[in-house]
């Protein structure tokens, strides 16, 4: 193995680490797309939330676009946490 595979290797265990850090952080650890909503939860938007999107984040409640609102403006999440 030389130093660029040994690199890449390296990088992927930070990712995914940061990745189930971050899932545990959020409370989705162990969740199954099936725990996630089939549409948005937020009273506003009801929007269907694709199936690789379920997929992707297990145990998700909100579509893309307002999961980043929620991030950007925590405060207004707050309401729906």
């Amino acid at each position: 193995m030389d130093w660029l595979e040994r690199a890449a290797e390296v990088e992927q265990l930070d990712r995914d680490i940061a990745l189930a850090a971050q899932h545990e952080r959020a409370g989705l650890d162990g969740k199954t797309a099936a725990d996630s909503a089939e549409f948005c939860e937020l009273p506003d938007c009801g929007a269907p939330i694709p199936d690789k999107r379920r997929q992707a984040v297990p145990g998700c409640r909100f579509c893309v676009e307002c999961q980043e609102r929620i991030e950007k403006y925590p405060a207004w999440g707050e309401r729906y946490a």
